[in-house]
């Protein structure tokens, strides 16, 4: 398998890309298939960024989530490293000053397949920011750890309202598509032109992707050829992006995801959950793919820092079966059955939002949270919010088509 970084010294562009004033939009996991980081790679190619963008957690990936990162120096080359995840949403964009330094940005950022996994959106806003200045985008493409499969898809699409960092654009959870198919789809729509990896055209802005060679839509992450690199702190394995689509539901409720323990979104729990009825509840709402282990454990740093939760560890044991998204709606509402006096749906601002509860924007609606109020079946309402959009799988072939990964 050759992501786009590998296949970029093959590549007709690299000549534009050695002239131009270049920004560099990446992160840790930007690596080739030798483990190479993008800014080395570029370096033995001859070609030296103007400057390095970052996503949320930071060009070097060392932020918690939702912490404000600042700008700062690349001390190996002295190019500015410019934060694009602030204290505002204003902040998540490349300012026009920024851009009036470069002709074209370069994107390579690993995602991993969830709606809320913010870096689609990050490049989403990077190229429409960078459309309106007048520069080129060329995203280097990274296949999806969850497969690309349409039957792999789950997860409602966000009602009207409801759209925000967390889902700039409507689409399901596990969406199935790749970095570059999500710009080349939402950028389209856009008006923004969208070309090939052969022909990137001097001075024209618009969207070239460089896709994937040798992947294989129906592999997941273990099946590749090569590691999986932690593209955030709390994305540490493979088995960690199985269960993202559902684990960072959780963020939106007083329960552990886990976060403070060496295996987050896998372990979860709080003080006051009993690990024993939650597993057993798991399993009887017959939800495929997975068995919850009871345990106890003691997260060292944000929710219930120090204390000792009851709680599960969810182990995918078929990975094609497992349903991420309805298995951890299920467990949400098992969990606040065990104590609703203690449970608690997070109200506090969730990124850059102040008036929609964090768990409506990430299930997309306020449905899920009202019928686990109300008291409702775990498996209907987990079977509710889990269900994709039909029509989803054209939206998928669009967006394919116009990245040009249809036969890549």
């Amino acid at each position: 398998m050759h992501v786009g970084l590998d296949r970029l010294p093959e590549l007709p562009l690299l000549r534009r890309l050695r002239a131009a004033r270049l920004g560099v939009l990446a992160h840790p996991a930007s690596v080739d298939r030798d483990l190479v980081h993008i800014g080395d790679v570029l370096d033995r190619l001859g070609v030296r960024p103007r400057v390095f963008f970052g996503p949320e957690h930071g060009y070097g990936g060392e932020a918690q989530d939702m912490a404000s990162v600042e700008s700062a120096v690349d001390p190996r080359t002295g190019a500015r490293i410019v934060s694009l995840y602030g204290d505002r949403f204003e902040d998540l964009c490349p300012t026009a000053g920024d851009l009036a330094e470069i002709e074209v940005l370069l994107v390579d950022l690993a995602d991993v397949g969830a709606r809320y996994y913010t870096f689609i959106w990050t490049a989403l806003l990077a190229l429409r920011a960078a459309h309106r200045a007048g520069v080129e985008v060329v995203a280097l493409d990274r296949p999806n750890p969850l497969g690309g499969d349409p039957a792999s898809v789950e997860g409602a699409t966000q009602a009207p309202g409801f759209l925000s960092f967390v889902g700039l654009e409507p689409a399901p959870i596990r969406h199935a598509l790749t970095l570059g198919e999500v710009l080349a789809l939402y950028g389209r729509q856009g008006g923004i032109p969208v070309r090939g990896a052969g022909s990137l055209a001097d001075g024209a802005p618009g969207l070239t992707v460089v896709p994937t060679l040798g992947w294989r839509r129906d592999e997941l992450a273990a099946a590749w050829d090569r590691p999986f690199i932690l593209p955030s702190p709390n994305m540490p394995t493979a088995d960690t992006a199985l269960v993202y689509p559902g684990g960072c539901l959780l963020e939106g409720t007083n329960l552990s995801e886990g976060r403070g323990t060496t295996r987050p979104f896998e372990i979860v729990g709080a003080p006051w959950i009993d690990g024993r009825a939650l597993a057993a509840g798991l399993a009887a709402t017959g939800l495929p793919g997975f068995t919850a282990r009871p345990l106890t454990f003691r997260p060292t740093f944000q929710k219930h820092a120090g204390a000792i939760c009851g709680g599960v560890q969810v182990h995918v044991t078929d990975p094609r079966a497992f349903r991420p998204v309805a298995t951890y709606v299920a467990l949400v509402a098992l969990a606040r059955r065990q104590d609703p006096a203690r449970f608690r749906f997070r109200t506090e601002r969730y990124e850059y939002v102040d008036d929609i509860p964090a768990f409506d924007l990430l299930t997309g609606s306020a449905a899920a949270r009202l019928a686990i109020e109300a008291g409702e079946d775990p498996r209907a309402v987990a079977e509710a919010a889990s269900r994709p959009d039909p029509t989803w799988p054209e939206v998928m072939r669009e967006a394919r088509a116009a990245a040009g990964t249809d036969g890549a």
